[in-house]
């Protein structure tokens, strides 16, 4: 004999069942919701991505000539702020675009835009020393220089290199010279009461540490040192610059001077900013920039890409 089920036990089920059937669609919902989160992200991340080759390529379409345009243009490379590694000025940064520029067959002739105090002697001799051999590489392109504010020291060591450079009458250039300083703190030790322990393998090994004092046989060396230097500074003006370097006592002292003066000494050919140069010189005014820099859509992408990713692989780990 079959007992029949009590009205509460089946209204205890029905709501059991009701509970468990809400919790399984809402599981299902919740699932779904998190899956086209991430597909969101997905579908931002992809256009974000493409977004950045495109850009890309229209820089480069640009700079290499691939969208048309005129036939002939004045390919202009920034130099700017401190020549030294991992900075907008350094000579990877400078010698990509030197590349770039003579290889594009619109070039009319290569313009360096300077605006640099120097900085790495390095540095400035690897630009140097790939100006001359794109030069010799392409004989029937000329190289330009056009100072804005300032050309100094490792900037004109660049500048050298060209085959004519400009500056404004108020521009700065020159500063060649070399240069290597830093702070001496043994009086400070001695009347804090604090001492000195330095051992190293090696007689001159600690020749430049700041809390010892200066030997005489060692300020003898870096000054030779220094001297050295100078002199293959020396040497790559003359070699740049030529018969047009007046005989002044004072050109390699390391004096700067104004553009109208740097004439009168042979640092610079002409007076002139870059617009003339192009305009009047090259007889092609159209400037076309190969100087490597970051798009907006780079700038972005690495702004909001790293967020953009962690975000990603957040779900990934913890959504399915």
């Amino acid at each position: 004999m079959n007992a029949t089920p009590k009205p509460e036990n089946q209204s205890a089920q029905w709501e059991q069942d009701l509970i468990k059937r809400f919790a399984f669609e809402a599981l299902k919902e919740q699932r779904r919701a998190r899956r086209w989160s991430i597909f969101f992200k997905l579908l931002l991340m992809t256009y974000l991505l493409g977004a950045l080759l495109i850009g890309a390529g229209l820089g480069k379409g640009f700079g290499k000539g691939e969208l048309g345009g005129p036939s002939r243009v004045t390919a202009t490379v920034d130099v700017k702020g401190v020549i030294a590694p991992d900075m907008p000025a350094s000579a990877e940064n400078i010698i990509d675009g030197l590349r770039a520029a003579f290889e594009d067959k619109r070039t009319a002739a290569v313009l360096l835009r300077i605006n640099s105090p120097g900085g790495s002697p390095v540095q400035s001799g690897l630009i140097n020393d790939e100006i001359f051999r794109l030069k010799q590489k392409y004989p029937s392109i000329k190289v330009y220089a056009s100072v804005e504010d300032i050309c100094a020291s490792g900037a004109y060591y660049v500048a050298s290199a060209a085959d004519e450079i400009y500056a404004d009458k108020g521009s700065l250039v020159g500063s060649i010279g070399v240069r290597m300083d830093g702070f001496g703190f043994v009086d400070a030790l001695s009347k804090l009461g604090v001492e000195r322990r330095l051992l190293t393998a090696g007689e001159h090994k600690a020749f430049l540490d700041p809390f010892s004092a200066v030997k005489a046989d060692e300020k003898k060396f870096v000054e030779g040192l220094l001297g050295e230097v100078h002199q293959q500074f020396i040497n790559t003006v003359k070699k740049g610059r030529r018969e047009r370097l007046k005989s002044d006592v004072d050109l390699f002292n390391g004096l700067i001077w104004t553009g109208e003066r740097g004439l009168e000494l042979g640092l610079v050919d002409a007076l002139g900013s870059a617009d003339f140069v192009a305009r009047e010189i090259v007889r092609a005014e159209d400037l076309v920039d190969f100087t490597p820099h970051e798009n907006a859509i780079q700038k972005l992408g690495r702004r909001f890409g790293a967020q953009i990713g962690a975000s990603i692989r957040q779900s990934l780990a913890t959504q399915w």
